[in-house]
Formats: C-alpha cells, structure tokens, sequence
C-alpha cells in the first residue's frame, strides 16, 4: 500500500515517502543535540523549535503506525500594490514558495492522502513536524548549503506537507543527513545572503541572522538594527539564496499573480488594521487568496520593503522603486 500511495501521489505531480512513526524519536533527539551544541540561537529555538523538541512518542499516538512526508510543487506569487493612481504608482513584489495559500493546499494534500488510502481502511491526519528534518532523512530530498530542502524536480520551490497514519511501513530507509554534492564547490548562496547567516564553516544556517526568521515575526516585533533595509527583498520570506542556487534555474520563472490591492487597501494594510477592520472587498482578496495568516506580518514587512515608518499614512509614488 506504501508503494501505492506513492506512485498515485506521482501521478499526481507531487512526491512523497513513509517511514515508521518510531522515527518520532529521533526526529525529537536530533533537534535537542542541535540545540544543546549551540547551533540554535535561543531566541530562534523558543519561537521555532521548542514546539518540536516536545514532539510526542509513538505512545502519545498508539493508533499510528506511519510518518508520510509529501513535496508538492510550489511557484512564486506576485503581490501588487498600488501606491498611487495610475500603473506608474504600482509596485510589485515576487513571494517565495511555502507561504501561501498555505490552509487550503495543507487540506487538499491531506484529503488526497485519505482518498487513496481509504479503500484499505486507513486513517490519515497532519501532524507538527520538523518536515525538512524528516523529507531528508526519508529520502525525499537533500540539504543545500542553504538549508533549504531540495527534491529532484522541484528544487527547493516546494511545498512539505507531514501526516500520519495507522498505515504500515514495512520498509525502514532512514538516511544520514545530506547535502546537494553541487554544494561542494559551489558558493553562490553563501556569496548572495546579506547577512551573513549561510556560512562555510558548519552545515546549519545561523538562522537567527536569516532574514526570513525575522520577517515572520508579528508586526509588534520591530527588526534588528544590525538589517539594512536594503536587504529587504520580499513580504515574507526572502529570496536570495534561492534565486542565486543554481539547482532552481528551471524554476524561477515559474510566477503566478497574486492578490492586487488599491491604493486606498494599500494606506488600510500599513495602518495595522486587522482582518475585522478590512472592507468586504478587502477581505474576500486575505481569503480567496488564503492570505489571512499573512496580516499578521504583511504591515510591518511591507513599510520596510517601502520604507515607510509606522506614522505614515500615505505612500507617495516616488518611493514604488
């Protein structure tokens, strides 16, 4: 059945692995032996890694029998605003893979999982996992220097979906952690991240230097003095190391549009307004483009890509470049 649920994922465009839920254990002791070395800054491990350090055991979940690790492929996503009137007042910015829509692909993976393993009886359901940790040691893809995952034909600009299941998994190909072997000689990503938190001395990226650890953060956590605002390059997210990586040539084009806001939508997002204080029209444009999440950083994020203080009420056009 393993075998099946693959193969039918494939046909599918996306691909996936399973591996025993036993692998719960290591999963939670490797990110603890990280920790303890030194290799998370404190900050980063509470707000992003704590949640998986306290991972439940095969005990906690006695019906499951099956981690199942899924990449579907993700492209970009172009966010336009308009600053002023007319198209020289728009300004756009190009989102990076596995920020959006998030709930809705999420659930659509998860229900094609229960669609094919339903005739045999089996459950599925998400799970909170670390899934980069998982999707390599599962086989499904390789760390670049980057630390971003990369599976053969999707790069890194996929999306890791994790489930659990009571389906067996006879087969236990559990890997060492590996690198891309382009990384060896190559360079690019480290020489492109401006603040220096890909480096050549060790295998994890100091991640509390990554700008995508900071513009996650919600909109009452100012950013660092030490980030230049010229490094600012997305909403969310960031797209330097990715772009630079020779493995996703094939895959930077691949840009759908996003959301469009007016003027008048664009001066409502920087004031901070939350989701009950947007306009019908507004909001239909948060869900349809299952963005909701999103409002809990976009203010923030977008006056420093423009360069607004929080004050501001009017973006003026000469500032769309």
């Amino acid at each position: 059945m393993t075998e099946e649920l693959v193969s039918r994922l494939r046909a599918q465009g996306y691909q996936a692995r399973v591996v025993p839920v036993q692998r719960l254990h290591d999963l939670r002791r490797e990110i603890e032996q990280f920790y303890s070395q030194g290799f998370f800054d404190q900050e980063f491990y509470r707000e992003r890694l704590a949640i998986f350090a306290a991972l439940g055991t095969p005990q906690d979940l006695p019906d499951a029998r099956s981690l199942i690790v899924v990449a579907v492929p993700e492209p970009q996503r172009r966010i336009t605003f308009a600053l002023s009137g007319g198209e020289d007042g728009e300004v756009s910015f190009v989102v990076p893979p596995t920020f959006f829509p998030m709930t809705a692909l999420n659930r659509q993976v998860e229900r094609l999982v229960a669609e094919i393993l339903a005739p045999g009886g089996h459950w599925v359901s998400r799970i909170v996992l670390p899934k980069k940790l998982l999707a390599v040691h599962s086989g499904l893809g390789v760390y670049g220097r980057n630390n971003l995952c990369y599976v053969p034909g999707l790069g890194s600009f996929h999306r890791l979906v994790a489930l659990c299941s009571d389906l067996m998994c006879p087969d236990d190909d559990w890997l060492g952690l590996r690198q891309l072997e382009r990384c060896e000689n190559c360079r690019a990503c480290l020489h492109r991240c401006p603040t220096g938190a890909i480096t050549a001395d060790r295998f994890l990226v100091r991640a509390e230097r990554c700008l995508t650890f900071h513009n996650e953060r919600c909109n009452d956590i100012d950013f660092p003095d030490w980030i230049d605002p010229a490094w600012h390059n997305s909403l969310i997210g960031c797209s330097h190391c990715q772009n630079a990586c020779p493995e996703n040539r094939e895959f930077l084009d691949r840009v759908e549009a996003g959301a469009t806001f007016t003027s008048a939508e664009t001066r409502l997002l920087l004031t901070g307004a939350s989701f009950d204080q947007l306009p019908p029209e507004m909001a239909d444009k948060f869900e349809r483009f299952d963005m909701l999440d999103l409002l809990e950083v976009l203010p923030r994020n977008l006056r420093a890509v423009l360069n607004v203080t929080p004050s501001s009420r009017h973006v003026p056009a000469h500032q769309a470049g």
